[in-house]
């Protein structure tokens, strides 16, 4: 199933290959056939598609009464847990990017929820059951042009969310040296920052504002804070795609304080542009030959592995502790890609494919889960020391950076069960990651229902990320709009202009 793109009337679809590329074509009654651009390399699809999850539905879900996606809230067609929850806390703005998919600051409503519906909304995310939301994102519009975003921090560190992280352009940030420590200080544990390239030509087009001393400000800051960052491109054909390495080189430049980098291809929701859809679009597989091919090949489309093929690591853990509200990856293995790589003492860049056997270090996984669902408790011991040398033999310690002692972090990991151990792994590492958003054109109900980011709504819904963005924002922003002549709409726009953090002076473009 899938969406007309005029009327997101729910249609069927169907996804095949032509050419060596997958496309997926449906027909609307009113608006007529639509075939569009799903991966453009069919091989590497395929090779995704190897990497599918079992399904770890919640059991708390709503009963379905209408068809995916039609029902969302989650209902009992979803296939897979939170693992992050989004809020937007405000569609207000201090940019407006022409490439906007929540289409912030421009709708003529204003939506900014009270600090008792956050708060409700969070405790929504932690009632999932068996596995609580664990982590939290901020978003919108802009978080940072609300005053008391450093106050919502605190809230969601009291309902119980380990990680907390906002969205943001960075540029209150920028603006205010101290207000990265307050955030930290707060219990913000990640910056997830606006990034789209190495020169200003990405920012004056994408952002329609000279941004880039701005973005460096920002990283300069959160490093004084001790705030970890994580880069966002937002990947547009023949803007910033040709920007890919130098962005992966800076990355480690900065290892200090940037953690990883999470490239997105455009998605044509919101106002983005819709009439150059095919001459725009990226897609995951462009964008790991991108990779490749401006690394000079120390980075290649195979080291790169879907989300989902993690999900075996969970389930080794689920199969050790006996708790069933683990945390496992199940996304749609169409939905992103993602890979380590890490920097040696010497400078080079190591690709974890180039020392650890991938494919041969699930699959030991997979069947370790077998034999210790199999034995007692009091017999585990034994298929887990067995396990771990079967793990030794799918890692090369020769070719892994010098100061990576993997054999014995496995130990610790898998014998000891002490995940801190993880942190040794991380020490020098980049993780680089794509994820795809959906929008109407290449809507998928199979990866709907496999959605593992969802936004928690004022009426009590949680929704996949991207049935929200192409179906529900409109009306959950029109729902609860606030009146702007009402005294609390007043209370907000006279903020606004007392807020130094709320306010950018950008050179006109």
């Amino acid at each position: 199933m899938s969406l007309c793109p005029e009327c997101l009337k729910t249609l069927d679809a169907v996804v095949y290959e032509e050419d060596g590329t997958v496309y997926i074509e449906k027909e609307c009654p009113e608006h007529g056939k639509f075939k569009n651009t799903y991966w453009h390399d069919a091989k590497l699809y395929k090779q995704a598609t190897k990497f599918k999850a079992e399904a770890h539905p919640l059991d708390n879900e709503k009963k379905a009464t209408k068809p995916c996606p039609e029902n969302c809230g989650l209902c009992s067609e979803h296939e897979s847990q939170t693992i992050l929850g989004l809020i937007d806390v405000t569609n207000r703005c201090n940019l407006r990017c022409p490439i906007c998919f929540a289409n912030a600051a421009t709708s003529g409503t204003l939506y900014e929820p009270t600090q008792d519906e956050i708060r409700q909304m969070l405790r929504n995310l932690r009632k999932n059951h068996p596995v609580k939301t664990p982590a939290i994102q901020y978003a919108g519009g802009e978080p940072t042009v609300r005053e008391d975003l450093v106050d919502l921090i605190k809230i969601a560190k009291e309902e119980g969310f380990v990680h907390t992280q906002i969205a943001t352009n960075g540029i209150a940030i920028a603006n205010d040296e101290n207000y990265a420590k307050e955030l930290k200080d707060a219990g913000l544990n990640t910056v997830y920052l606006q990034f789209d390239g190495m020169t200003e030509e990405p920012y004056i087009i994408a952002r329609k504002a000279n941004l880039l001393k701005t973005k460096m400000k920002t990283i300069e800051n959160c490093r004084k804070a001790n705030l970890g960052i994580v880069l966002v491109p937002t990947l547009v054909k023949g803007i910033n795609d040709d920007q890919v390495g130098d962005i992966i080189r800076f990355a480690f430049d900065n290892l200090d304080v940037i953690r990883g980098v999470n490239f997105q291809p455009v998605s044509f929701a919101g106002r983005t542009p819709r009439d150059e859809v095919e001459d725009q679009r990226i897609t995951i597989d462009d964008f790991v030959k991108l990779t490749e091919e401006q690394t000079n090949g120390n980075i290649t489309s195979e080291a790169f592995y879907p989300a989902s093929s993690v999900a075996p690591v969970s389930d080794i853990i689920v199969a050790l502790s006996g708790h069933e509200d683990e945390v496992t990856l199940t996304c749609n293995q169409h939905c992103g890609v993602a890979t380590y790589v890490f920097k040696d003492t010497d400078g080079t860049l190591i690709p974890i494919t180039d020392f650890i056997d991938v494919d041969g270090f699930l699959q030991t996984l997979e069947d370790a889960v077998l034999i210790v669902e199999n034995e007692s408790k009091l017999s585990k011991a034994m298929p887990v020391v067995k396990t771990v040398n079967q793990l030794r033999k799918v890692v090369n310690s020769d070719k892994a950076p010098e100061y990576l002692d993997m054999v014995n972090i496995l130990k610790n990991i898998f014998i000891k069960q002490d995940y801190e151990a993880l942190g040794d792994f991380h020490m020098n590492a980049l993780l680089i990651s794509s994820m795809h958003f959906m929008d109407p054109f290449n809507f998928d109900q199979d990866r709907v229902k496999r959605c593992v980011i969802h936004y928690a709504t004022p009426d009590g819904r949680i929704i996949p990320f991207c049935s929200f963005n192409s179906l529900y924002r409109e009306g959950v922003e029109e729902k609860f709009n606030i009146p702007l002549e009402s005294d609390r709409a007043q209370e907000i726009m006279n903020g606004i202009n007392k807020a130094k953090k709320s306010i950018v002076i950008l050179k006109k473009v």
